[in-house]
């Protein structure tokens, strides 16, 4: 699959959006968890095509609601701290190009607890990791 600069600059965006705070393995986490996405085989109006896509697609990742507080710098109408966005491009480099395994053991999904209680969907989805403050799962129904 051919990725574009549209596509690294996305999820880096995506990723200080959803886990700016989070080390860098859970920033690599939460970037393998859209990878999964971008190559799970699903037709792609249900994720959407590619990275880009993927991030974008209404209400998968709630940075891009337009009502979230981080939407404004996602969107490019606040900057985004120059380290906090470099920090991200690297997580979101290191994942695209395939130089970090996957350790969320295939996970499709993750929530955050401290930020909201399990949703609905975690039921009858298999927990794979928790890794930072996010927990991670897979077989989501």
């Amino acid at each position: 699959m051919l990725v574009t600069d549209k596509d690294r600059d996305i999820l880096a965006r995506t990723l200080w959006g959803e886990a700016r705070g989070e080390s860098l393995a859970g920033r690599v986490a939460v970037a393998w968890t859209i990878r999964n996405r971008v190559n799970d085989g699903k037709d792609k109006s249900w994720w959407g095509e590619g990275y880009a896509g993927v991030c974008q697609k209404p209400y998968q990742f709630s940075c891009w609601n337009r009502n979230d507080p981080n939407y404004a710098s996602l969107s490019g109408a606040k900057q985004i701290p120059f380290r906090e966005l470099a920090q991200a491009r690297i997580a979101a480099d290191q994942v695209i190009d395939g130089n970090v395994p996957d350790p969320t053991g295939g996970a499709t999904h993750y929530y955050a607890p401290a930020v909201m209680k399990a949703p609905t969907w975690t039921k009858g989805a298999k927990q794979t990791v928790k890794i930072g403050g996010h927990v991670f799962f897979k077989d989501v129904p």
